[in-house]
């Protein structure tokens, strides 16, 4: 919802606060201000200007040389707007006037002529182009006659105002019209507020006597009120009405249909006008569509209509879709004499489903599916007829015709201050609750200490208790409440150990350089049995198909984080941001049903993508890219860092690079895999060469028992010995440092593979793997004669197993 201050200011007082404070105070109340817009930039020396003549430039045929009256003085201005001409009104920048972007008017010669000044068109005057009125968006803007020469533009076309974004929230539909605004603003500043006066003269005829209204299905539209307004004439709403509906983001079209949207903002009460003489009938009647019946609407759309649908008719043919969009046969054109202004309560529910099976979404439409104000539905289409009158010069008549069974009865809600207190451990007083209900200007009863609200039927988010416990609290200010908990009422918040643990592996795959994502726990039937983990994809598992999809590219839950994560990669790369490291916890879904009776078995699951560069230093002229030891080091430290205890197979697996994958096991039980993805799979989505890993983190949490404990470091010195085994190509560097800890204990205290050779010096089928032993004793200084023992008993142990040599 956007909100006009200076159309604020005509309903309340809101004096000389700052735009930046009122959103602040706004925002601490509960609804967030998301955004300040100003309508245009300050300018300076911009006047109404009189065209007293205007004649073509002498030296060019698209200029035209004009005298302009613009109060002290006339000027003379060259102008090529094709729209200009004697006797118009028009905005002028004189000499050394200041513009929107700091541009300033100098005189200057255009062929040969001197032009002292400009003569502007709205957008350069820095409104923006999407709310300019189309008759004036290729030309100069045109005031109206009644507009004094001379006089500073800033106030005239709205140039000055500021306008709040207010993000709503869905229970907040109230505030979806100025009039919400203005009751929610005055509770906060404390303020008066003037509501606008709906009341108008009729003429003696009635309505009743030129058309019927019959509803059909009362639930789905419990009122429909039709006032009829006849002798109507067709041209521009007032000046003051384009430039507040200008600053709401609607554009002004003409006098009638800004008049219906100008309510619609004013009340939150959707209007539609109707031209009477076109609907061909003198009966509206309120059913459900035929299948496969069709209407044309206001956007020149054939829109094919099912029995969910609810339209307007004129007993035949469709003239509209209720709550949502007119339809294009009964569109008020300039020959427009005779209104059939429609006023209703259209079941929320209905709108809903007609926007969702039809696409069309409109203000009206947003305003219908949240609920509008039953009390103002009526009353909207009054002030509707009272603008008609006053500004295209209608006569309407006395008593609209009406259908109604709507409930609009206020409910009641009691409060207690007791018990208001001991909700938000506050100490808010008796007299200070009422104060509160009184500047939200809900009527309220006394009893036994208890408060006997009636909630306006404009506030239908007010229910219950704890709906008027968040107004007592908003009111009196979310700052003002105490930062301790309310006594007696639940004790401190603390973390699971399982909660703890996911936090603290996110924060280590953080602390890696990885990025956290969150993708869709929806996928595409292409991908929901790609990548899935070896240990899931043994079992017979059905993928599990949604009912009723968003689309088709989330019409599954996901067996597997890795390829929406992979989505993500190719959408990066696609924008040129080739360096990537991202990480996701988060569920998949898994039934071994064919046919889904029971809800599918979550399992918290880890997975990553890596791609391009891993390290990068442009002064040393390094570059590190990703390959397996990278994704197999950020795996290796996860569970270093969880002390729990993994070890790694090569493996084939389908969407995999047969050689550069591997699974990961915890003692006998795969809990994952990682590696390079297949590089047909690659080339498919778009994707340079990348890397992956996804790990069952339920089981790694079921195996975590590590307790806090601190261990000494040693005081004495540590001695590291190097060696290098030439081994058959078929041994894995894995099983020979399994052996080394093995034979070296206890005084090998860390084993660390550091070097692979293969190539020249060295048979073919052999490679030679270098590493580094750490020898420490914690209570002594170990002696030469020891680790020379433990080191040649390391040697010949991979000799005798692996019929390895040592490299010399």
């Amino acid at each position: 919802m956007l909100v006009s201050l200076n159309w604020l200011q005509n309903y309340i007082d809101i004096g000389d606060i700052k735009p930046e404070d009122l959103a602040e105070k706004i925002t601490k109340s509960g609804i967030e201000v998301e955004g300040i817009e100003y309508v245009a930039e300050k300018s300076e020396n911009v006047v109404v200007g009189y065209v007293k003549e205007c004649e073509q430039h002498p030296n060019a045929d698209k200029l035209n040389l004009c005298q302009v009256d613009v109060g002290d003085e006339i000027l003379q201005i060259i102008c090529g707007a094709p729209n200009i001409k004697q006797g118009l009104k028009v905005a002028v920048a004189k000499p050394k006037a200041v513009l929107p972007g700091n541009f300033k008017i100098k005189k200057v010669k255009l062929r040969g002529i001197e032009s002292n000044g400009m003569i502007c068109s709205l957008q350069e005057l820095g409104i923006a182009e999407r709310y300019i009125p189309k008759n004036v968006a290729d030309g100069i803007f045109v005031f109206p006659d009644n507009a004094q020469v001379g006089h500073d533009v800033t106030s005239l076309l709205n140039l000055d105002d500021a306008i709040l974004e207010l993000g709503l929230t869905p229970n907040r539909a109230d505030c979806l019209s100025m009039l919400g605004v203005v009751y929610e603003v005055g509770a906060i500043l404390d303020k008066p507020i003037n509501l606008p006066d709906e009341s108008y003269t009729a003429s003696e005829e009635s309505a009743a006597d030129y058309l019927s209204v019959t509803v059909e299905d009362e639930e789905l539209a419990p009122y429909y009120g039709a006032f009829m307004v006849k002798n109507i004439t067709v041209k521009p709403s007032p000046l003051w009405m384009r430039n507040y509906l200008m600053a709401a983001g609607i554009r002004p079209i003409n006098n009638v249909v800004d008049i219906t949207n100008y309510v619609l903002l004013e009340y939150g009460q959707p209007l539609h006008a109707f031209d009477y003489n076109r609907l061909n009938s003198n009966e509206i009647v309120v059913r459900k569509a035929h299948d496969n019946e069709t209407i044309i609407t206001l956007d020149d759309q054939e829109r094919s209509l099912t029995n969910d649908h609810l339209v307007i008719t004129n007993g035949t043919d469709p003239v509209a879709l209720a709550g949502v969009m007119g339809g294009a046969n009964t569109e008020v054109n300039d020959e427009t004499t005779s209104l059939l202004v429609e006023a209703a309560y259209f079941n929320p529910t209905s709108v809903r489903r007609t926007v969702s099976d039809t696409g069309l979404r409109s203000e009206s439409s947003t305003r219908f599916e949240k609920g509008v104000d039953p009390n103002r539905v009526k009353r909207a289409g009054m002030r509707a007829c009272q603008l008609l009158i006053k500004y295209a010069d209608g006569i309407v008549l006395h008593t609209p015709v009406e259908f109604n069974t709507l409930d609009a009865q206020e409910k009641k809600v009691s409060i207690e201050t007791e018990e208001i207190n001991k909700k938000l451990g506050t100490e808010i007083t008796h007299e200070e609750i009422g104060e509160i209900l009184r500047k939200l200007r809900f009527s309220y009863e006394e009893k036994n200490n208890q408060f006997h609200v009636t909630i306006p039927t404009r506030r239908g988010d007010i229910t219950i208790f704890e709906d008027m416990l968040e107004e007592v609290a908003r009111i009196y200010g979310y700052d003002n409440l105490p930062f301790t908990f309310p006594t007696g009422y639940g004790q401190a918040g603390t973390l699971s150990n399982r909660q703890q643990l996911k936090r603290d592996i996110k924060g280590f795959m953080q602390s890696a350089g990885l990025s956290e994502t969150i993708t869709y726990s929806l996928t595409n039937e292409e991908y929901v049995t790609s990548f899935v983990s070896p240990e899931i994809s043994n079992n017979e598992i059905f993928p599990v198909k949604l009912a009723m999809p968003m689309s088709k590219d989330h019409s599954h839950l996901r067996l597997s984080s890795v390829p929406e994560l992979l989505q993500t990669v190719a959408y990066n790369n696609a924008r040129n941001q080739t360096n990537i490291a991202y990480y996701e916890l988060g569920s998949v879904f898994i039934s071994e049903e064919s046919t889904l009776k029971n809800q599918p078995d979550e399992q918290l699951r880890l997975a990553g993508a890596v791609s391009g560069l891993w390290h990068e230093h442009q002064w040393q002229q390094e570059k590190k890219p990703v390959d397996f030891y990278v994704v197999k080091g950020i795996v290796e430290g996860l569970f270093t860092y969880l002390e729990v205890p993994v070890t790694f197979k090569q493996a084939k697996l389908p969407d995999m690079h047969p050689g550069r994958c591997a699974i990961i096991s915890i003692g006998e039980l795969v809990v994952g895999y990682m590696g390079q993805v297949h590089p047909r799979i690659e080339k498919k989505m778009d994707l340079k060469e990348t890397y992956v890993f996804d790990i069952n983190l339920d089981v790694v949490l079921e195996n975590y028992t590590h307790v806090p404990g601190y261990k000494q470091q040693s005081k004495y010195p540590s001695v590291v010995r190097d060696i290098a085994f030439v081994l058959d190509e078929s041994v894995n560097a894995g099983d020979v440092k399994s052996l080394i800890e093995e034979v070296g204990q206890p005084l090998v205290k860390n084993v660390h593979i550091f070097d692979v050779y293969q190539g020249e010096h060295l048979p073919d089928g052999e490679k030679s793997i270098a590493y580094s032993l750490l020898y420490q004793d914690d209570t002594r200084t170990l002696k030469d004669d020891e680790v020379e023992e433990s080191y040649q008993a390391i040697i010949e142990a991979v000799k005798e197993r692996f019929g390895a040599y040592v490299r010399s």
